[in-house]
């Protein structure tokens, strides 16, 4: 299943920028390396998080985020960190001051509404939806899109500190998952906090970059219905659950930028090992920003044998192993 890639557009940040005053100053040569940037969400990545999107480097037409991969499209000008799904978005997810600084425009307002959603307000010139963007000085300066209404916690003029909560993760603006996508920029031009100038080192603090290294691939979500599983409904963090009187075990995942030619591989095992059911998905025809793949079988008529129920996820990338997930559950 295709997911839009509808994040954020080169107007929407100059809308949440035209709140109050800017820099449309051409890029200028940076005198300044940029703030140390901790990570924005109260999130692990790998578990309950991941990064959806990366900038877009690539000048012309084509897509390259900063490792050379196709994690990004056409003038993105941010990183996406999307959380695991809705039921997490309700719950609230604290976005987090990336660096200290002082707010420097805010808007609040814009509901937490899917584009994809029958009767979509209009989003024109919001893009951005509910966003924060705080000052660094000597130029520099982030932009936290997406946010949730009523969630803003500070107001312009707010000094605030690295790792301060100024916000939840929403789904309000040009989006239809939920997540935060930050932007970064120096005198007006945008910096990828991945690889800010050729052969620089990242902004991120060196306790962050571990956590952010770049993986080829993910999956967000992983575990164990008791039927046939709907993309719908793990977006909305409302699977059926498995457990030792359901009529199936179903092992599914869903996993995040693929690419044309990936295959999904996902085995379920039983307590003694054996292998329980797999599938092997053809190579897909399309890069795909999310993928569900599941697979499962019936309860045998004695039931569930007790024990701890595996499963493997493998995604393979011209024939070598480029994403490897296993998950389990005690029944």
């Amino acid at each position: 299943m295709k997911l839009g890639r509808l994040a954020l557009s080169a107007a929407g940040a100059a809308a949440l920028c035209a709140c109050g005053p800017r820099t449309d100053a051409a890029p200028q040569p940076s005198r300044s390396n940029g703030p140390q940037m901790s990570f924005p969400l109260a999130c692990t990545i790998g578990s309950g998080c991941e990064v959806q999107h990366y900038v877009d480097v690539d000048p012309g037409p084509g897509v390259r985020d900063y490792h050379g991969g196709r994690r990004t499209y056409d003038g993105h000008n941010g990183v996406d960190i999307r959380i695991a799904d809705m039921a997490a978005q309700r719950a609230g997810v604290a976005v987090l001051a990336a660096a200290p600084g002082r707010v420097a425009r805010l808007r609040d307002g814009v509901p937490d509404v899917s584009i994809r959603s029958p009767g979509a307000p209009g989003v024109e010139g919001k893009e951005c939806g509910d966003g924060i963007v705080i000052d660094h000085g000597d130029g520099w300066e982030t932009q936290y899109c997406h946010l949730a209404q009523g969630s803003l916690s500070v107001k312009v003029g707010d000094v605030v500190s690295a790792g301060q909560p100024i916000a939840r993760v929403g789904l309000s603006g040009q989006t239809e998952f939920a997540h935060l996508h930050l932007s970064v920029r120096h005198n007006g031009a945008v910096v990828d906090p991945f690889r800010p100038t050729q052969g620089a080192a990242p902004l991120w603090a060196p306790q962050v970059r571990e956590e952010l290294a770049y993986k080829a691939g993910a999956v967000l979500n992983a575990g164990f219905a008791a039927g046939p599983v709907t993309m719908q409904a793990v977006e909305d963090g409302a699977v059926p659950y498995a457990d030792a009187t359901s009529p199936a075990v179903v092992a599914f995942v869903r996993a995040i930028e693929l690419e044309a030619g990936d295959e999904i591989q996902l085995v379920l095992k039983g307590p003694d090992g054996a292998v329980l059911a797999q599938t092997r998905t053809p190579p897909l025809d399309r890069d795909k920003a999310q993928y569900l793949q599941f697979v499962g079988k019936k309860r045998p008529p004695d039931g569930w044998p007790p024990g701890t129920y595996r499963a493997e996820c493998t995604i393979w990338r011209a024939g070598e192993a480029v994403v490897r997930r296993s998950f389990e559950a005690q029944f």
